[in-house]
Protein backbone atom coordinates (compact mmCIF):
# COMPACT_ATOMS: atom_id res chain seq x y z
CA UNK A 1 0.00 0.00 0.00
CA UNK A 2 1.38 2.90 -0.88
CA UNK A 3 0.01 6.65 0.84
CA UNK A 4 -0.10 10.33 -0.08
CA UNK A 5 2.81 11.37 1.31
CA UNK A 6 3.02 15.17 -0.13
CA UNK A 7 1.81 17.04 3.48
CA UNK A 8 4.56 15.58 5.06
CA UNK A 9 7.03 17.55 7.16
CA UNK A 10 10.72 16.89 5.74
CA UNK A 11 12.35 16.21 8.97
CA UNK A 12 9.32 13.17 9.80
CA UNK A 13 10.59 9.89 8.63
CA UNK A 14 8.09 7.99 5.94
CA UNK A 15 8.81 4.84 8.11
CA UNK A 16 10.26 4.08 10.83
CA UNK A 17 11.29 -0.04 12.17
CA UNK A 18 11.68 -1.15 15.85
CA UNK A 19 13.04 -3.76 17.16
CA UNK A 20 11.43 -4.36 20.42
CA UNK A 21 13.58 -5.32 22.56
CA UNK A 22 14.20 -6.26 26.42
CA UNK A 23 10.52 -7.34 27.51
CA UNK A 24 12.25 -10.21 29.59
CA UNK A 25 14.76 -8.45 31.14
CA UNK A 26 12.15 -5.81 32.42
CA UNK A 27 10.22 -8.98 33.63
CA UNK A 28 13.17 -10.14 35.53
CA UNK A 29 14.69 -6.96 37.22
CA UNK A 30 11.04 -6.93 38.78
CA UNK A 31 11.01 -10.31 40.01
CA UNK A 32 8.11 -11.48 37.60
CA UNK A 33 6.99 -13.83 34.89
CA UNK A 34 8.30 -13.45 31.39
CA UNK A 35 5.13 -13.39 30.43
CA UNK A 36 4.21 -10.09 32.42
CA UNK A 37 6.68 -8.77 30.42
CA UNK A 38 5.48 -9.52 26.96
CA UNK A 39 2.13 -8.16 28.34
CA UNK A 40 4.12 -4.84 28.95
CA UNK A 41 5.61 -4.75 26.05
CA UNK A 42 2.14 -5.07 23.95
CA UNK A 43 0.82 -1.84 26.16
CA UNK A 44 4.62 -0.15 24.88
CA UNK A 45 3.40 -0.72 20.88
CA UNK A 46 -0.06 0.89 22.14
CA UNK A 47 1.91 3.97 23.02
CA UNK A 48 4.13 3.65 19.74
CA UNK A 49 1.26 3.42 17.36
CA UNK A 50 -0.51 6.45 19.41
CA UNK A 51 3.01 8.30 18.75
CA UNK A 52 3.25 7.43 15.63
CA UNK A 53 -0.03 8.52 14.13
CA UNK A 54 0.47 12.08 16.39
CA UNK A 55 3.56 12.73 14.66
CA UNK A 56 2.48 11.30 10.97
CA UNK A 57 4.73 8.54 10.48
CA UNK A 58 2.95 6.65 7.70
CA UNK A 59 4.57 3.50 8.19
CA UNK A 60 5.55 2.05 11.37
CA UNK A 61 7.08 -2.00 11.35
CA UNK A 62 7.23 -3.77 14.94
CA UNK A 63 9.34 -6.64 15.12
CA UNK A 64 6.83 -8.74 17.16
CA UNK A 65 8.17 -12.43 16.84
CA UNK A 66 11.01 -12.94 15.16
CA UNK A 67 11.73 -16.48 13.45
CA UNK A 68 14.29 -17.23 15.63
CA UNK A 69 11.80 -16.57 18.61
CA UNK A 70 10.62 -20.34 17.55
CA UNK A 71 13.13 -21.85 19.46
CA UNK A 72 12.01 -20.49 22.79
CA UNK A 73 10.54 -22.66 25.44
CA UNK A 74 7.83 -23.84 24.29
CA UNK A 75 5.70 -22.45 27.09
CA UNK A 76 7.05 -18.41 26.33
CA UNK A 77 6.21 -19.59 22.44
CA UNK A 78 2.69 -20.42 23.97
CA UNK A 79 2.55 -17.53 25.87
CA UNK A 80 3.72 -15.23 22.84
CA UNK A 81 1.20 -16.72 20.09
CA UNK A 82 -2.17 -16.49 23.01
CA UNK A 83 -1.09 -12.62 23.67
CA UNK A 84 -1.10 -11.70 20.16
CA UNK A 85 -4.52 -13.79 19.57
CA UNK A 86 -5.97 -12.08 22.63
CA UNK A 87 -4.98 -8.86 20.91
CA UNK A 88 -6.41 -9.70 17.24
CA UNK A 89 -9.63 -10.38 19.56
CA UNK A 90 -9.77 -7.53 21.45
CA UNK A 91 -7.61 -4.51 19.94
CA UNK A 92 -8.21 -4.84 15.87
CA UNK A 93 -11.34 -2.71 16.15
CA UNK A 94 -9.78 -0.27 17.76
CA UNK A 95 -6.85 0.36 15.65
CA UNK A 96 -9.64 0.36 12.93
CA UNK A 97 -11.27 3.28 14.67
CA UNK A 98 -7.72 4.67 14.42
CA UNK A 99 -7.45 4.71 10.56
CA UNK A 100 -4.95 1.85 11.47
CA UNK A 101 -3.77 -0.27 8.29
CA UNK A 102 -2.70 -3.57 9.52
CA UNK A 103 -0.25 -5.92 7.17
CA UNK A 104 1.40 -8.97 8.40
CA UNK A 105 4.67 -10.19 7.33
CA UNK A 106 6.84 -12.88 7.90
CA UNK A 107 6.53 -16.95 7.35
CA UNK A 108 3.01 -17.05 8.75
CA UNK A 109 2.60 -20.49 7.54
CA UNK A 110 4.25 -21.29 10.73
CA UNK A 111 1.27 -20.65 12.75
CA UNK A 112 -1.96 -22.65 13.31
CA UNK A 113 -4.39 -22.20 10.61
CA UNK A 114 -7.07 -20.78 13.30
CA UNK A 115 -4.39 -17.83 13.79
CA UNK A 116 -3.81 -17.10 10.39
CA UNK A 117 -7.70 -17.04 9.44
CA UNK A 118 -7.36 -14.01 12.78
CA UNK A 119 -4.35 -12.52 10.87
CA UNK A 120 -6.19 -12.92 7.67
CA UNK A 121 -9.90 -11.30 9.46
CA UNK A 122 -7.80 -8.30 10.59
CA UNK A 123 -5.88 -7.11 7.78
CA UNK A 124 -9.02 -7.10 5.47
CA UNK A 125 -11.35 -5.53 7.85
CA UNK A 126 -8.35 -2.52 8.12
CA UNK A 127 -7.59 -2.77 4.77
CA UNK A 128 -8.82 0.81 3.28
CA UNK A 129 -7.65 2.86 6.27
CA UNK A 130 -5.01 5.34 5.27
CA UNK A 131 -3.54 7.44 8.31
CA UNK A 132 -1.60 4.82 9.11
CA UNK A 133 0.33 1.86 7.55
CA UNK A 134 1.41 -0.71 10.90
CA UNK A 135 3.39 -4.02 9.66
CA UNK A 136 3.73 -6.30 12.36
CA UNK A 137 6.84 -8.94 11.67
CA UNK A 138 5.86 -12.39 12.86
CA UNK A 139 7.85 -15.42 12.38
CA UNK A 140 9.99 -12.81 10.61
CA UNK A 141 14.18 -13.46 9.60
CA UNK A 142 15.64 -10.70 7.18
CA UNK A 143 17.42 -13.37 5.70
CA UNK A 144 14.11 -15.69 4.87
CA UNK A 145 12.70 -12.70 3.34
CA UNK A 146 15.37 -12.60 0.81
CA UNK A 147 15.40 -16.42 0.84
CA UNK A 148 11.64 -16.60 -0.30
CA UNK A 149 12.24 -13.91 -2.23
CA UNK A 150 14.98 -15.51 -4.12
CA UNK A 151 12.92 -18.45 -4.99
CA UNK A 152 9.93 -16.51 -6.35
CA UNK A 153 12.21 -14.62 -8.81
CA UNK A 154 13.80 -18.25 -9.32
CA UNK A 155 10.00 -19.69 -9.96
CA UNK A 156 9.05 -16.95 -12.81
CA UNK A 157 12.22 -17.32 -14.32
CA UNK A 158 11.80 -21.17 -14.69
CA UNK A 159 8.21 -20.03 -15.82
CA UNK A 160 9.36 -18.23 -18.35
CA UNK A 161 7.58 -14.72 -16.70
CA UNK A 162 11.12 -13.15 -16.72
CA UNK A 163 14.70 -13.18 -18.05
CA UNK A 164 17.89 -12.96 -15.75
CA UNK A 165 18.14 -9.49 -17.35
CA UNK A 166 15.24 -8.49 -15.91
CA UNK A 167 16.28 -8.54 -12.40
CA UNK A 168 17.08 -5.35 -10.75
CA UNK A 169 16.81 -4.56 -7.41
CA UNK A 170 13.49 -2.58 -7.89
CA UNK A 171 11.76 -6.12 -9.10
CA UNK A 172 13.79 -7.70 -6.13
CA UNK A 173 12.62 -5.92 -3.84
CA UNK A 174 8.54 -6.41 -4.97
CA UNK A 175 9.00 -9.76 -4.22
CA UNK A 176 10.15 -9.15 -0.78
CA UNK A 177 7.50 -9.54 2.17
CA UNK A 178 7.31 -5.92 2.61
CA UNK A 179 6.49 -5.23 -1.51
CA UNK A 180 4.81 -1.96 -2.00
CA UNK A 181 6.07 -0.01 1.70
CA UNK A 182 8.73 1.98 1.12
CA UNK A 183 12.37 1.24 2.93
CA UNK A 184 12.78 2.54 6.81
CA UNK A 185 14.45 5.70 7.28
CA UNK A 186 15.25 5.16 10.97
CA UNK A 187 15.76 1.64 12.77
CA UNK A 188 15.14 1.84 16.12
CA UNK A 189 16.66 -0.94 18.96
CA UNK A 190 16.00 -0.45 22.14
CA UNK A 191 17.31 -2.09 25.58
CA UNK A 192 20.52 -1.10 24.72
CA UNK A 193 21.47 -3.81 22.02
CA UNK A 194 23.48 -3.11 19.24
CA UNK A 195 22.39 -5.77 16.37
CA UNK A 196 20.01 -5.65 13.90
CA UNK A 197 19.07 -9.43 14.68
CA UNK A 198 18.15 -10.48 11.01
CA UNK A 199 15.46 -7.74 10.83
CA UNK A 200 14.70 -5.98 7.65
CA UNK A 201 18.26 -6.75 6.01
CA UNK A 202 17.51 -5.50 2.57
CA UNK A 203 15.06 -2.74 3.35
CA UNK A 204 17.64 -1.24 5.95
CA UNK A 205 20.59 -0.66 3.82
CA UNK A 206 20.23 2.74 4.13
CA UNK A 207 18.49 3.46 6.98
CA UNK A 208 19.85 5.15 9.92
CA UNK A 209 20.28 3.53 13.39
CA UNK A 210 19.03 4.61 16.23
CA UNK A 211 19.68 2.34 19.73
CA UNK A 212 17.85 3.42 23.01
CA UNK A 213 18.84 1.84 26.43
CA UNK A 214 15.31 1.69 27.28
CA UNK A 215 13.68 -1.67 28.06
CA UNK A 216 11.14 -1.79 25.31
CA UNK A 217 7.92 -2.38 28.29
CA UNK A 218 9.17 1.45 29.59
CA UNK A 219 9.06 3.03 25.76
CA UNK A 220 7.06 6.08 25.41
CA UNK A 221 5.55 8.86 23.65
CA UNK A 222 8.79 10.77 24.82
CA UNK A 223 11.32 8.21 23.24
CA UNK A 224 9.38 8.31 20.42
CA UNK A 225 10.03 12.10 20.22
CA UNK A 226 13.47 11.31 20.79
CA UNK A 227 13.48 9.02 17.48
CA UNK A 228 11.88 11.71 15.38
CA UNK A 229 14.76 14.22 16.67
CA UNK A 230 17.46 12.47 16.61
CA UNK A 231 16.51 11.51 12.71
CA UNK A 232 16.17 15.10 11.96
CA UNK A 233 19.49 15.92 12.86
CA UNK A 234 20.83 13.43 10.36
CA UNK A 235 22.14 14.13 7.10
CA UNK A 236 21.10 11.53 4.69
CA UNK A 237 23.87 11.46 1.63
CA UNK A 238 22.75 7.39 0.59
CA UNK A 239 26.87 7.36 -0.43
CA UNK A 240 26.92 11.11 -2.20
CA UNK A 241 29.61 13.96 -1.22
CA UNK A 242 28.42 16.47 1.12
CA UNK A 243 27.59 19.74 -0.62
CA UNK A 244 30.59 22.24 -0.75
CA UNK A 245 30.71 24.45 1.82
CA UNK A 246 30.00 27.58 0.49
Amino acid sequence: MSLQLADKKPSVPSHVAIIMDGNGRWACERGLPRLAGHRAGAEAVGRCIKAAIQRGVPYLTLYAFSSENWSRGPKEVSDLTGLLRYYLRHKVKELHTEGVCLRFIGDLSRFEPALRDELSRAEAMTRNNKRLVLLLALSYGGRGDIMQAVRRVAQEVRDGWLTPDQINEDLFTNHLWTAGVPDPDVMVRTSGEYRLSNFLLWQSAYAELVFLDVFWPDFNEGHFATVLDLYARRERRFGARPPASA
